[in-house]
């Protein structure tokens, strides 16, 4: 029955003021959407870096022993990739090409660098939306497969396209048809993709780019029941150094390490989120201080007439919580619209997770319950003896 009546006692406080009650709460819901845009961001980074290495069809990633990121390949000889193949365990291998080309955007011409990807059209390298379907028609020289995920620099490709519009283009001066469309994303370092075959990939770069019987990474298939650990492990012995064997979660582990520590763009939304906690932090402390400074003569006559310290901490504990509960549904709401606007405007995979939202409802109770013990250090010096 007690905790009953306390619930009520510390909403009619609450609510008793209430301008300074819903400045708390628009503080509460600035520093939500705060750390919501922050961490959405930061994991939009992350997920965008990595979703064309969650696409490959294969358990096992042969790259260089310089390797660092996808936007930062060094090449090595297939030699070693077809090497694996003498291995227990080793199904198939498949050479991948990656990098960057000027494109030129048939519309005015402007030109946008590319991320164009190249691999063998007889073998399923990724599982990407609209690949298979029209992977046949990249065995047709100068042809490339576009993102329907690319940013508008690149022209109204997409559109052009499903309106049966011929689409022919320029990369590194040389015309290219597109003949059909896939879906995989932008990230921080890729505004767009398109897909083409290894042939006509070494034939878009040329000699001057491209190397004979250099390759930015290889993908290996296992036979069925092969155990990846030991097939790793094999591989790790006997390759040469010059290459490092990685498995799929560790090339995708990888490449969120890299942006993670390797670039300031991990630490600076990190850094948002934590000064969006103390912003919040602060705004409900002052809230809670003045609350219980109003107070004061009313808590020291709860001392006088018996109650003890701790029914008085609990209660500003409460509100502390109360102002969480009801600052956290406007923040949740306002971060959903502006993950939708920025998602249309930069084109990042940012959503809203169930993780994300009960992560930082927790921050939020948190955050107001540090506000309240430091503004219950205030409830000391209700002194009985000040109002009698």
């Amino acid at each position: 029955m007690m905790f009953r009546n306390k619930i009520p006692l510390a909403w009619l406080q609450l609510s008793r003021e209430k301008a300074r009650m819903a400045v708390a709460i628009a503080g509460i819901a600035f520093a939500d959407v705060l750390m919501f845009l922050q961490l959405g961001i930061r994991e939009a980074l992350f997920d965008g870096a990595v979703q064309f290495h969650q696409s490959l069809e294969g358990e096992i990633v042969l790259v260089s022993s310089e390797y660092k990121a996808l936007i930062s390949l060094d090449q090595f000889s297939q030699r070693r990739l077809y090497q694996t193949l003498g291995f227990t365990g080793v199904k198939s291998v498949s050479p991948i090409y990656l990098d960057s080309i000027p494109w030129k955007n048939p519309e005015n011409q402007e030109t946008w660098r590319i991320f164009t990807i190249g691999f063998n059209p007889e073998e399923k390298v990724v599982n990407l939306p609209g690949v298979t379907e029209n992977i046949n028609y990249l065995k047709q020289p100068d042809t490339v497969l576009f993102d329907q995920g690319s940013r508008k620099e690149f022209g109204n490709i997409v559109n052009q396209f499903e309106h049966n519009q011929k689409i022919r283009t320029e990369l590194n001066n040389r015309k290219i048809d597109v003949v059909g469309l896939f879906r995989l994303g932008t990230s921080f370092g890729v505004n767009g993709n398109i897909i083409t075959s290894d042939v006509n990939f070494l034939r878009l770069f040329g000699k001057q780019r491209r190397q004979k019987g250099l390759i930015d990474f290889g993908l290996i298939k296992l036979e069925e029941g092969a155990d990846v650990n030991w097939v790793l492990k094999n591989l790790r012995s006997n390759l040469p150094k010059d290459v490092k064997v990685l498995s799929k979660q560790e090339f995708i582990a990888q490449e969120k390490s890299f942006w993670n520590t390797s670039t300031p763009v991990g630490f600076t939304f990190t850094l948002g989120a934590i000064i969006g906690f103390i912003v919040g932090a602060v705004i409900v402390y002052q809230i809670l201080y003045s609350d219980v400074s109003d107070h004061l003569p009313e808590y020291a006559t709860l001392k006088a007439i018996g109650f003890k310290n701790s029914y008085l901490l609990t209660l500003v504990f409460q509100e502390a919580l109360i102002l969480a509960a009801i600052g956290f549904i406007p923040g949740f709401a306002i971060s959903q619209g502006l993950y939708l606007i920025t998602r249309q405007a930069t084109l990042l995979p940012i959503i809203m997770t169930v993780d994300r939202a009960i992560f930082i409802f927790i921050l939020t109770t948190i955050m107001c319950s540090i506000s309240a013990l430091i503004a219950m250090q205030k409830l000391q010096s209700a002194d009985p003896a000040d109002v009698f």
